[in-house]
């Protein structure tokens, strides 16, 4: 007889579980409008964009993913650079990171680890790990540790704001290394 009520119990409990696993169609649709999977997957990538037959960027990655949505982005998960020309198709800087995240509404590029900006005119190199490229405001700025290089000089900051041409900028915390010439150096 206790055998027969244990069973009983173990029978009723196993019926339970399997109707109590029934999920709410609500519930279900909701969860498939957050599509996690990408709409586009590209490999080894080369993108050049023209104006009027002018080349101003080439983009390349060896990995982008296209994700729609409510918010839709762009995915360089494993890398990026991009060559940024003038005119005259000269190349005036070059940026890279190991990671980056284009958010395609707000026109904004997320870079991360070992982020690199040169400006090829000035012959200086930006160095961070984090940088944020707001393309509608035409700034970029990190909120991090940066290193700026130049022939004559290398500045540090906790962070730094510029406008895209880098030719106006602010560094929070600034400290600099500036080589100075020796006066015995200098002729008169």
């Amino acid at each position: 007889m206790y055998v027969k009520f244990i069973k009983s119990i173990i029978t009723a409990v196993v019926v339970m579980m399997l109707f109590s696993c029934e999920n709410d169609i609500a519930t279900i649709q909701e969860f498939a409008k957050t599509d996690t999977l990408p709409v586009l997957s590209a490999y080894n990538i080369e993108y050049q964009r023209t104006d009027s037959a002018y080349l101003q960027i080439v983009l390349r990655s060896p990995v982008m993913y296209k994700f729609e949505g409510k918010e839709p982005y762009i995915e360089f998960p494993e890398g990026f650079d991009v060559t940024f020309y003038n005119e005259k198709g000269k190349e005036v800087s070059f940026l890279s990171a190991n990671y980056g995240i284009n958010y395609e509404k707000r026109n904004i590029l997320r870079a991360r680890n070992d982020v690199v900006v040169i400006n090829f005119e000035k012959e200086e190199e930006l160095r961070t790990e984090n940088l944020v490229w707001d393309q509608r405001k035409r700034i970029i700025y990190s909120n991090t540790f940066v290193k700026i290089t130049s022939p004559d000089k290398v500045i540090y900051g906790d962070s730094m704001w510029a406008n895209e041409s880098f030719t106006k900028r602010e560094i929070i915390k600034f400290k600099a290394d500036i080589e100075i010439e020796d006066e015995d150096s200098v002729q008169r």
